[in-house]
């Protein structure tokens, strides 16, 4: 899936014409990448925590994240807060709904104010669903290893690789998911 990254950084001040003040402005930076993802629903999570753990897998961390997901024409849009921090991100993707490795076109945005955007959000969008879930990520092999345990849904296990937008590279990260899926 191809991903833009991007990051808000305070560029200079202009003058409100609305208020006549003066505001901060935002300049966005995008960054892309590809990413392919196995994602499956699991009865617990120990046996493959200690999987990864027996295979080495250098431990990221675990944090609690909120996605408020939206109704669009098209495609998924949610904001992901993740607690403690001060940022949130706005993520726009598209992929599609199978149970074998999949790619999609993702853009994500950094918020340096995710009051503000979840506020608007709110205002001018319907709510489709909050998922709020506890997530353990690891990194195993070039891949990034999520144990989720999701409110009111369960356990899940999801296997996230970025590789080059090629045909080639993209089978290679498919084969990579599924190898490491079956260890």
């Amino acid at each position: 899936m191809s991903t833009a990254n991007a990051s808000w950084s305070k560029e200079e001040n202009c003058k409100s014409h609305h208020e006549g003040r003066l505001e901060n402005v935002q300049r966005l930076k995008p960054r892309e990448t590809t990413i392919v993802e196995l994602k499956a629903k699991v009865g617990s999570l120990e046996p493959f925590r200690k999987k990864i753990e027996s295979l080495k897998a250098e431990y990221v961390g675990t944090f609690r994240q909120i996605d408020t997901y939206y109704e669009v024409p098209q495609g998924r849009l949610k904001l992901r807060e993740t607690e403690g921090k001060n940022k949130a991100q706005l993520v726009y993707y598209e992929r599609p709904d199978v149970q074998s490795p999949k790619q999609a076109q993702v853009f994500i945005i950094e918020l340096t104010k995710p009051q503000f955007m979840k506020q608007f959000l709110n205002k001018v969008l319907r709510t489709k669903t909050v998922v709020d879930k506890q997530r353990a990520i690891f990194r195993l092999e070039g891949t990034q290893v999520h144990l989720d345990m999701v409110q009111n849904l369960g356990a899940y296990v999801e296997f996230e690789r970025q590789t080059e937008n090629t045909p080639k590279a993209t089978q290679k990260a498919h084969e990579t998911l599924r190898r490491l899926m079956q260890t």
